[in-house]
């Protein structure tokens, strides 16, 4: 599908967090957030848009779940969960309408294919989505640094990190009314400030590499389609500013 006019990024790899599948509850997937994030998935699909997605595990499994595990368990549990996310979203993209794929970083016969570069490839040119899980496929990473890999290695024009707030603050705006909002910064200002919206690793994989990441609020009807028109939604990280 040739992407329409009036977008700036032909493909895109968005992050999303498993808490955001969760809605307001904590835990397991919310039906209506769930067809609500795939809607906007598909509206921007439907402009000609090449997404891959890479989703978080923390509605099945959190930090404080996995206090008494070796971490080495508990992540590998993590990277299941993420498995279980990926197909839940396919199953609510393609029922909106958008085609999709699970390619996995850990071999699960049955749950998708292995992930390669060519795989992804093959699936864009079939006009799918492409859901990357298992995060790195290995522990101690964190989905914020698969996300950065993977857009790498799809060569994805842009990172997108949907959070719960609008954009990166110097601080947490729900615990600070007094936070201030970054329309703009770099990656090398976000690490110097210690800002928590992406784990560092991913920050200095994004930095080496030059990939923009825009974090802004998915939970917002049209911020996704606006920020790929280059409206100025949430806040922009890139290598030298603009």
């Amino acid at each position: 599908m040739k992407r329409k006019a009036g977008i700036k990024y032909g493909r895109i790899l968005l992050k999303l967090s498993g808490e955001t599948l969760a809605g307001q509850a904590r835990f397991g997937l919310d039906p209506a957030t769930c067809l609500f994030i795939a809607r906007e998935v598909a509206e921007i699909h439907k402009k000609g848009v090449q997404i891959g997605i890479v989703i978080g595990g923390g509605n099945y499994m959190r930090g404080e779940s996995a206090k008494e595990l070796p971490r080495v368990t508990a992540d590998t549990m993590g990277m299941l969960a993420t498995v279980s996310n990926s197909l839940a979203l396919k199953s609510y993209l393609e029922q909106a309408g958008c085609p999709a794929a699970v390619l996995t970083a850990i071999a699960i016969e049955g749950a998708g294919e292995y992930f390669t570069s060519e795989k992804a490839e093959e699936h864009f040119s079939k006009g799918k989505a492409v859901i990357i899980a298992g995060g790195t496929g290995s522990p101690f990473f964190t989905t914020d640094t698969a996300a950065a890999l993977r857009c790498a290695e799809i060569n994805a024009e842009v990172l997108i990190k949907a959070t719960k707030v609008d954009g990166v603050y110097d601080s947490d705006p729900v615990k600070n009314t007094g936070a201030k909002k970054y329309a703009t910064l770099t990656h090398a200002e976000a690490l110097s400030r210690k800002l928590k919206v992406m784990d560092a690793t991913a920050f200095s994989f994004c930095r080496e590499n030059s990939i923009p990441i825009i974090v802004l609020k998915l939970l917002e009807a049209g911020n996704l389609r606006k920020c790929l028109e280059g409206r100025p939604v949430g806040s922009i990280v890139t290598t030298g500013g603009l």
